[in-house]
C-alpha cells in the first residue's frame, strides 16, 4: 500500500505548476486581508481557527492538570471556573462550530460545484472579519478577568451571581453570531445558483448536502441565540426581569430559547463531518457510495428533527413529565438518520478495495468515535438513566465524543484529504498514519474513563473530587497527552510538506469529484472553462483504470 504522490503513470503535472494559482498572485498582506478569492478566504479561517484552537486547549492543559490529583491544588475554584469556561466558550464557537464549514467548505465547495466563487464573495470576506471580532472581543473578556459562568451562560450564573465579563463574552458570541449566518446565507445561494452544467440535486456531492442542511441551521438557528444574548445583556445592563428570578424573571425561559439553538448547533458541528466521511469512505474504497438518496436526505432529516429535540437538555429542570417523554422519544427519533448514515458507510466499505491511506483512517476513526457517542446519547435520551447521570462526567464524555472525537477527526481527515488540492504538495504519509492512529487512542483513553467517573457520580466542572475517583482522573489526563501529540504532530508535518513535500499532480487520489479535474493549487478562478457534469457524484465502477488501489 504505497502512497499516491501523483496521478498513475504520470510524473508532476508541469504545466499545472505553470499556472498562475491562487497563492502567487498577489503575495503582499495587503492583497490577502482585502481578498475575496474564497480559498484564500478559507486560510484566513484556518489561521484563526488554529490560533483559536490553542487558546482553547492550554485552557483544557490547565484543567487537566488540576484534575489529576483530588486535593484540587494547582489553582483556586474561581480559577478552575473561569478556565472550563473560557475552554468551553472559544471551543464551541470559535473552533468547532466553523472549522469545517468556514475553512474546508469555504475551499473546496465552489470547486466541487464547478464555480468561480461563492456568489458572496464581499460578504464572505466580510463574514471572517466578523469572525474575528467576535474573537477578539471574546478573548479580551478573558484577559480582563474570565467568565465564571460556563458555555452555557446559564441565569442567574449569568446575571444575579457573575463578577466576571459575562457582557463583554456574550457580545463577541454575538458577533460571531452574525458571521456564521452570513456564510450560511453565502452557501445556500450558492448551492442554488452556481452549480455546474448538468450538476443536478442527485449529482451533487453528499459533502454539499451536509453543508447545505448545515447552513439552513446556521441561518434558523442562530438568530435565536442572538436574541437569547441580547436579552441578557439588556437584564445584566438595564435591571429588566427577563431571566433573573430576582428581577421577576424566569431561568428555564433562558434554557429554552439557548438549547434551542445549542442542540441544531450540535449538528452545525457534525454535520459537515458527516459529509467528509462520505467522500473518503467512497474514495478509500474505490465504491459507489451504497443508498445515495437515503443518505442525502438523512443529512435534512437531522437538520429538521434536530429543532424538536432541545427539551432533553431539560429532564431535571422541572419541565412536566409529559413534555419530557416527548422530547425522549424525539431524541430516539433523531438518532435514525444518523444510523442511516452509519449503515450506508459499513456497506459501502463491504466488498471495496480499502486503502488505508491517512484521511481514511481518519475517516474510520471518526466512524468509531461517532457511533459510541450516538450510543451514549440515547442513554442520555432515557429518562432514568438520564437524571442519574445528568451533570457528571457521562455527559462530558458523550458531548466530547461526538464533537471532539468526531468532528476534529472528521476535520483532520478532510484537512489530509484535500491538503494536496490547496497546497500541491503531498505530506509524509507515515507520519500522517501515526498522528491518526494515535488521536484514536489517546482520545479514547481520554474521555472513556469519564463515562465511568459519570456512572460512579463524579460531577463536573469540580477542581477537587474524593479521593476514589483518582485513578480514573489520572487515566484521563495521560490520555489527554498522547492527544495533544496528536494534535501537534499534523502541525510539523502539514508545514513541512508546504516547502519540502513531493508535488501532487491534480488528482493524486484518483477520486471523481469536479475539485480533482483542475490543478493543484487551483488557478484564481479554479477552472479555465466550466465544466459540464455528466455522471453520478462516485462513479468508481471502472477498477481497471485504479489499479493501484487493488
Amino acid at each position: 500500500m504505497s502512497t499516491i504522490a501523483v496521478a498513475p503513470g504520470r510524473g508532476p503535472d508541469e504545466s499545472a505548476i505553470r499556472i498562475p494559482n491562487y497563492l502567487n498572485t498577489g503575495t503582499t498582506l495587503r492583497s490577502w486581508l482585502l481578498t475575496t478569492d474564497h480559498k484564500r478566504i478559507a486560510l484566513l479561517y484556518f489561521a484563526s481557527l488554529t490560533a483559536f484552537f490553542f487558546i482553547g486547549g492550554a485552557a483544557a492543559v490547565v484543567i487537566r492538570l488540576e484534575l489529576a490529583t483530588p486535593q484540587g491544588n494547582l489553582i483556586g475554584s474561581d480559577t478552575y471556573n473561569r478556565l472550563f469556561t473560557m475552554h468551553g466558550i472559544v471551543m464551541v464557537w470559535f473552533f468547532l462550530v466553523p472549522a469545517v464549514p468556514n475553512t474546508i467548505c469555504n475551499f473546496v465547495v465552489p470547486l466541487m460545484l464547478g464555480a468561480k466563487d461563492l456568489a458572496f464573495p464581499r460578504i464572505n470576506l466580510l463574514s471572517w472579519y466578523l469572525f474575528m471580532a467576535g474573537g477578539l472581543l471574546t478573548v479580551a473578556s478573558l484577559v480582563a478577568g474570565g467568565v465564571d459562568t460556563g458555555w452555557t451562560f446559564y441565569t442567574p450564573l449569568s446575571t444575579l451571581f457573575a463578577n466576571s465579563y459575562v457582557a463583554l463574552a456574550a457580545l463577541g458570541v454575538i458577533v460571531v453570531g452574525f458571521s456564521s449566518i452570513a456564510t450560511g446565507l453565502n452557501f445556500i445561494v450558492t448551492v442554488h445558483k452556481l452549480r455546474a452544467p448538468g450538476l443536478t440535486w442527485y449529482r451533487l456531492p453528499i459533502f454539499i448536502w451536509s453543508l447545505y442542511a448545515t447552513s439552513v441551521i446556521l441561518v434558523l438557528g442562530t438568530p435565536v441565540l442572538t436574541i437569547a444574548l441580547v436579552l441578557l445583556l439588556v437584564e445584566r445592563i438595564l435591571k429588566v426581569g427577563i431571566f433573573d428570578p430576582a428581577l421577576g424573571g424566569d431561568p428555564l425561559l433562558w434554557q429554552h430559547i439557548f438549547w434551542f439553538y445549542s442542540h441544531p448547533a450540535v449538528y452545525i458541528m457534525i454535520l459537515p463531518g458527516l459529509g467528509v466521511v462520505t467522500e473518503l469512505v467512497t474514495c478509500f474504497s474505490r465504491k459507489r457510495l451504497f443508498g445515495y438518496k437515503f443518505v442525502a436526505w438523512a443529512s435534512i432529516g437531522i437538520a429538521v428533527i434536530g429543532f424538536l429535540v432541545w427539551g432533553h437538555h431539560m429532564f431535571v429542570s422541572g419541565q412536566s413529565l409529559f413534555a419530557s417523554l416527548v422530547f425522549s422519544f424525539l431524541s430516539y427519533v433523531v438518532a435514525v438518520p444518523s444510523a442511516i448514515k452509519v449503515f450506508n458507510w459499513t456497506a459501502t466499505l463491504h466488498g471495496g478495495w480499502i486503502r488505508f491511506d491517512a484521511p481514511m483512517l481518519y475517516a474510520l476513526g471518526f466512524i468509531g468515535l461517532f457511533t459510541i457517542g450516538g450510543m451514549t446519547g440515547l442513554f442520555l435520551a432515557a429518562l432514568a438513566v438520564d437524571v442519574h447521570v445528568t451533570d457528571t462526567y457521562f455527559v462530558v464524555a458523550h458531548f466530547h465524543y461526538i464533537m471532539v472525537g468526531g468532528m476534529v477527526s472528521a476535520f483532520f481527515g478532510a484537512l489530509h484529504f484535500w491538503w494536496p488540492k490547496i497546497t500541491g504538495r503531498m505530506y509524509p504519509e507515515y507520519w500522517a498514519r501515526t498522528a491518526a492512529a494515535l488521536m484514536f487512542f489517546g482520545f479514547n483513553l481520554t474521555f472513556f474513563p469519564q463515562f465511568i467517573l459519570g456512572y460512579l457520580g463524579m460531577p463536573r466542572r469540580y477542581h477537587a473530587y474524593p479521593p476514589e475517583y483518582q485513578v480514573w482522573h489520572v487515566l484521563s489526563s495521560g490520555g489527554a497527552v498522547l492527544l495533544a501529540i496528536a494534535y501537534l504532530m499534523p502541525l510539523v508535518y502539514l508545514t513541512w510538506s508546504m516547502f519540502r513535500g513531493v508535488r501532487a499532480g491534480p488528482n493524486p487520489w484518483q477520486a471523481t469529484g469536479l475539485e480533482w479535474q483542475t490543478p493543484s493549487p487551483p488557478p484564481k478562478e479554479n477552472f479555465a472553462t466550466t465544466p459540464v457534469v455528466v455522471r453520478g457524484p462516485y462513479d468508481y465502477r471502472d477498477r481497471a483504470a485504479h489499479p493501484q488501489h487493488g
